[in-house]
C-alpha cells in the first residue's frame, strides 16, 4: 500500500504542480475581488480545475496499479481539462481586468476566438507530447469539418454573423435597436444569436444572419451620453384654427415647458403635415434623450399640447363624423349678417380714411367687402402691380417694401391693424409703387373700386379729405425714395392735395 501511494504521489505531483494551483489560486481569489458580475463563471472554473486534479489523482492511482495505457488516457483528459481551466482564468484577468483598466474593449467574441485557439494550440501540444501526430489529426478533421460545414450551412451563417457584428463594432449589449416590430435594448450578441429586451420586458432571440442580411436602426448607446432621438406626436386641429396659430402656440407652449427627458435644444418643431376632412393634420416632432420611456415622454408632451390649445381656444379635431343640424330660417341669418356687418362698420370707423363717411356709406362699403387672409411671408400685391383693390387691414402687421434703382429693397414701414393700404392706385390708377407683404399672419378686408367711386360720387365733397389723406402719404414715401437718390438726379415731386384732387377726378370722371 506504501508503495501504491508512493507511485501515485510520484505520477500526480509534477514538478510544475504546486506552480499552476497557486497561480490558479491566486487568479481566482482575484477575480473575484474585482469582477464581482464574474463569480458565478470564475467558480464554476474553479470547480472544473478541482475536479480535473482529482481526475489526475485517479491517473496516477490507475498508473500506480499498473494500468499504464489506460492512465496515461485519463492523465492526459484531466490535464488537458485542468489546463483550459487555468488558460480561461487567466483570459479574465487579461481581458476583463487588465485591458478594460487600460481603456482597450475586446469584442466578446473576438475574446471567445482567442481563447479557443489558445486551446487548441495546447490541446495540440499535449497530444504531441504523448506521441500522437497532430498532423494525421488535423487531416481527419479537415473532410469533418467540410462534411459539417455543408450540413450546418445556417448555423454557421449566425456564427459568421455574430462574428462580424461584433468585430465591426455594428452592435454592443446595450444599445437601443429597431428591428422591423422589434425595439428594445441589446441584452447581448453570441455566436448564434442576439438577444433583445423590450421596453415590455420581452426578451426576443434574433438570429445573427437576421441582422446582417436585414438593416435595423440604432437609435441609442449605453456609452454615449448624448444621443437625442427625434419623435414625433401627431393630432388633427378643425379648421377654426389658422394653421399659422396652431404651430405658434403649440411650439411655444413645448419649448417653454419643463417635460422631462425632453431636450432644449434642438427645439422642438410642430408642422402641418396634411389637409384631412374637416381638420388640420399636425405633427409635433422633439427630441428625446432616454428612450426607455419613450410612451409616457410622448404622454406629458401630449398633455401640454392638449392645454396649449385649450388656452388659445383651438378644438381638437374629433375622429368620427358628426352631423350638425342647426335650424336656420330667415331670422337666424339675418341676424348673423348684421353682426358681422356691425362689427366691420366699427373697424372701419377706427381707419382714417373713412372718417368722413357716414352711416349709411359705412354700411354699403362693410357689405361689399371681402374677406382676405394671408399667411405670414405671403405677398399682397408686388410693385408695378396694376391696382385691382384696396386693403383694410383688421388683424396682424404688413410691411411696406420699396424696389430702388441700384439699391436693395428697402422697408419703408410697418401697416398695423387698423390701418389701409393700395388705396391710391384704386383712386388714381397708378400701379402699385411699393411691394406688400404679410409680416405676421393677417385678416384684411378688400374693397373693390367700382364700390369706391360709387360712395365718392354720391358725396363728391369727401374726395377733398380723402385727396388730403393720399397726398400726405405720397409725400411720406417720396422723402424716402429720395434718400436713396443722387444729389444730381431730379427727385419726384410729391403730388399736392390740388394735383391728387384733380388726378382722382381725371380717372373717376367726377
Amino acid at each position: 500500500m506504501q508503495r501504491i501511494m508512493n507511485e501515485m504521489l510520484a505520477h500526480f505531483w509534477l514538478p510544475e504542480t504546486k506552480y499552476i494551483i497557486f497561480v490558479v489560486s491566486i487568479l481566482a481569489l482575484l477575480l473575484l475581488r474585482l469582477l464581482p458580475k464574474e463569480r458565478r463563471r470564475v467558480a464554476n472554473t474553479v470547480a472544473l480545475f478541482v475536479v480535473c486534479l482529482a481526475g489526475q489523482i485517479l491517473g496516477a492511482l490507475l498508473q500506480a496499479l499498473d494500468y499504464a495505457r489506460v492512465a496515461v488516457m485519463v492523465h492526459e483528459i484531466f490535464v488537458i481539462g485542468s489546463g483550459m481551466a487555468m488558460f480561461r482564468l487567466v483570459a479574465l484577468f487579461i481581458f476583463r481586468v487588465i485591458l478594460q483598466r487600460l481603456g482597450i474593449i475586446v469584442a466578446r467574441i473576438a475574446e471567445d476566438i482567442i481563447i479557443l485557439i489558445v486551446y487548441a494550440a495546447f490541446i495540440l501540444a499535449r497530444l504531441h507530447l504523448v506521441g500522437l501526430d497532430p498532423s494525421s489529426l488535423l487531416t481527419t478533421s479537415a473532410v469533418l469539418t467540410a462534411v459539417l460545414a455543408f450540413a450546418m450551412q445556417d448555423t454557421l451563417g449566425n456564427l459568421l454573423s455574430g462574428v462580424a457584428l461584433q468585430l465591426d463594432n455594428s452592435l454592443r449589449a446595450g444599445d437601443w435597436i429597431k428591428l422591423d416590430e422589434i425595439s428594445g435594448r441589446v441584452l447581448q450578441t453570441r455566436w448564434r444569436q442576439t438577444t433583445i429586451r423590450t421596453r415590455n420586458g420581452e426578451v426576443i432571440v434574433v438570429p445573427n444572419s437576421q441582422l446582417m442580411k436585414g438593416k435595423f436602426t440604432l437609435f441609442g448607446r449605453a456609452d454615449v451620453a448624448m444621443w437625442p432621438w427625434r419623435r414625433w406626436v401627431w393630432f388633427n386641429v378643425t379648421y377654426a384654427s389658422a394653421p399659422a396659430a396652431v404651430i405658434q402656440k403649440v411650439e411655444k407652449a413645448i419649448n417653454g415647458a419643463e417635460i422631462p427627458n425632453v431636450l432644449r435644444e434642438p427645439l422642438a418643431t410642430c408642422v402641418l403635415m396634411d389637409f384631412g376632412p374637416g381638420y388640420g393634420h399636425y405633427a409635433l416632432r422633439y427630441w428625446a434623450l432616454d428612450p426607455q420611456p419613450d410612451d409616457p415622454t410622448d404622454s406629458a408632451v401630449r398633455v401640454h399640447i392638449f392645454a396649449a390649445l385649450q388656452r388659445a381656444g383651438m378644438q381638437l379635431a374629433v375622429p368620427e363624423q358628426a352631423l350638425h343640424v342647426t335650424k336656420e330660417n330667415d331670422r337666424y341669418r339675418e341676424s348673423v349678417h348684421r353682426r358681422e356687418i356691425e362689427r366691420r362698420i366699427a373697424d372701419l370707423r377706427k381707419v382714417e380714411l373713412f372718417a368722413g363717411l357716414q352711416d349709411d356709406e359705412l354700411r354699403t362699403i362693410s357689405e361689399r367687402l371681402a374677406h382676405a387672409p394671408f399667411a405670414r411671408g405671403d405677398v399682397i400685391f408686388q410693385q408695378g402691380d396694376a391696382p385691382q383693390w384696396l386693403y383694410l387691414l383688421a388683424v396682424g402687421e404688413a410691411e411696406v417694401w420699396m424696389d430702388l434703382p441700384e439699391h436693395p429693397r428697402q422697408l419703408f414701414r410697418t401697416i398695423h391693424a387698423g390701418g389701409t393700404f393700395g388705396e391710391k392706385g384704386v383712386l388714381t390708377g397708378e400701379a402699385r409703387r411699393a411691394t406688400i407683404t404679410a409680416k405676421t399672419d393677417v385678416v384684411c378686408y378688400r374693397l373693390d373700386q367700382a364700390t369706391l367711386e360709387e360712395v365718392i360720387r354720391s358725396r363728391p365733397e369727401i374726395a377733398e379729405a380723402i385727396a388730403e389723406i393720399l397726398a400726405r402719404r405720397e409725400a411720406q414715401m417720396d422723402e424716402f425714395h429720395n434718400q436713396f437718390l443722387d444729389a444730381q438726379a431730379d427727385r419726384p415731386a410729391s403730388q399736392p392735395k390740388a394735383g391728387m384732387l384733380k388726378l382722382m377726378r381725371s380717372f373717376l370722371g367726377f
